[in-house]
């Protein structure tokens, strides 16, 4: 009997085709916004849920107050060597290194551009900052500690040909002012920022920079068996007994790296649902347009309402005839909005992959993303048509039969 009524809706609905069509563009169209948006979305937050995993969770990092800074921003209260002595010293920290950011000159041949240098530690941390930091060297090496007058470079010096001339290992880039020789270059990262970047040994890039105290990070490995939380609550109280500040206004931030997936998480949720919505004024007006197609529907169609009533047929009958209609417009505009959307999303994913050499940004396509989306599709399309159906169930026959439209 149900099948009957597919059946019948299906070929109402052929018999309409071209109506069909532009009724289903409002639904498809915010159905591909949907998908390839949210798709978009899941594989960056799956990327940088691998990254966080590959750092490890006995990780935590100390900032200034205003947490994570952009490169090279500072704070008139900042974080200096005496605090990493400090946080060294804490139960539970296994080691830990200072990060110094800023914004220096580049001069080549013909060209100069202005980027940042960061500092590589040269302590027992160097070996855990070059895990966390994720670099892998395309060409050359890494720098060893106690080098002097070297530098490793991010990838698009080469692969953008930032200074507009030859850039290899083995050759001389100047950076304020003073020469440095280029022994490593890494693969690209991701971040237009950081493969634009020049990084030196600690010593070095305070020379350079003419910071020898400043430190715009310090992150810590805890030790094996602790409680990164715990360790991480010893480190506030150490820090606020050395700057001497009160609880609730200190003037820097310690969290853990699962402190920051959390953050990061809540912030990408809100960004998603701002998304969403604005996908979902798409919906909205694709509903608007199955309603007044199935209105018109009824309008045209009461002499059949009224045939099909005369022969026996129930209010539920004519009701679910077009509750299905609608339903079907709703979950095939649906259909076409998801092929359209994935298409969308891989297209920005190969885009993305050109652009900055990594899978950072990745159209990620769970089963219940599909799922729901047809789903919902569905939905939409039959709550806009339910009053119509009301309406055309709502029909006496004989009245039905004598309209004329």
């Amino acid at each position: 009997m149900i099948w009957e009524y597919f059946k019948l809706a299906l070929t109402n609905l052929w018999h309409r085709r071209m109506r069909s069509y532009l009724t289903m563009i409002g639904i498809f169209i915010g159905i591909a916004a949907v998908v390839a948006l949210v798709s978009l979305g899941q594989g960056l937050q799956q990327y940088i849920t691998e990254e966080f995993a590959k750092v490890g969770t006995d990780k935590i990092i100390i900032t200034p107050a205003a947490g994570l800074l952009a490169p090279g921003a500072t704070l008139s209260t900042e974080l200096t060597e005496k605090d990493v002595e400090t946080v060294q010293r804490v139960n539970g920290v296994e080691s830990a290194a200072g990060e110094v950011l800023a914004s220096v000159k580049v001069e080549g041949k013909s060209k100069t551009i202005y980027t940042f240098a960061a500092s590589i530690p040269e302590n027992n941390f160097r070996n855990t900052f070059l895990q966390m930091a994720t670099w892998e060297i395309d060409a050359g090496r890494m720098l060893e500690i106690g080098e002097s007058g070297k530098v490793v470079i991010g990838a698009d010096f080469v692969r953008r040909n930032l200074l507009n001339q030859e850039i290899t290992v083995g050759k001389t880039l100047q950076i304020n002012g003073e020469d440095y020789r280029i022994v490593g270059i890494l693969k690209p990262l991701g971040s237009p920022t950081d493969d634009a970047s020049v990084y030196l040994n600690d010593k070095d890039a305070r020379e350079l920079l003419n910071i020898p105290e400043r430190v715009d990070y310090i992150y810590v490995k805890v030790g094996s068996g602790e409680d990164p939380i715990v360790v991480a609550d010893s480190i506030e109280r150490a820090l606020r007994r050395e700057r001497n500040v009160e609880k609730g206004k200190e003037d820097f931030s310690v969290q853990t790296f699962n402190q920051l997936i959390d953050t990061f998480n809540i912030v990408f949720g809100i960004v998603q649902a701002v998304v969403l919505g604005i996908a979902g004024i798409s919906l909205l007006v694709g509903g608007i347009g199955i309603m007044n197609t199935m209105y018109t529907a009824v309008l045209e169609r009461t002499k059949e309402i009224g045939i099909m009533k005369a022969i026996g047929a129930k209010n539920s009958d004519v009701m679910l005839i077009f509750l299905i209609e609608s339903g079907m417009l709703g979950t095939v505009g649906g259909a076409i909005g998801i092929v359209i959307g994935m298409g969308l999303g891989k297209l920005v994913e190969i885009g993305a992959t050109q652009a900055l050499g990594t899978a950072m940004l990745r159209a990620y396509f769970p089963l219940y993303l599909i799922v729901g989306t047809l789903l919902f599709s569905f939905i939409v399309g039959s709550v806009s048509g339910l009053f119509p159906a009301m309406q055309a169930a709502r029909m006496e026959p004989v009245e039905a039969l004598k309209k004329k439209y």
